[in-house]
């Protein structure tokens, strides 16, 4: 993963408007490697804790949040978007609606 790939899934995390959500692919694909969506799940696994990127809009391909459902982390992503205004059913964000575009 080169440097360039990785200062733009940043930027485009950074874009993502309040209330709507991106798919890791989807940000992969953007940033210009569509085969590399695990690797965007990576870089925000290792964002540092004070970040200010959103990275609670980033979600997978099914509108689903990945962490586990009793996960304080799910817990944490699920609160932040809905302050956002995203509705949540059964951890799964409505993508039709809320997908950024």
């Amino acid at each position: 993963m080169n440097d360039e790939f990785k200062q733009n899934v940043y930027t485009l995390i950074g874009a993502i408007p309040q209330g709507h959500v991106a798919t890791y692919g989807q940000i992969a694909k953007l940033a210009g490697a569509p085969k590399h969506a695990r690797a965007v799940g990576y870089l925000l696994k290792k964002l540092p804790k004070d970040s200010s990127l959103p990275w609670h809009r980033v979600i997978n391909s099914q509108g689903k949040i990945s962490f586990p459902l009793d996960s304080d982390k799910f817990q944490a992503q699920s609160r932040k978007l809905q302050a956002e205004g995203v509705t949540i059913n059964s951890g799964r964000v409505a993508l039709k609606k809320y997908l950024w575009r």
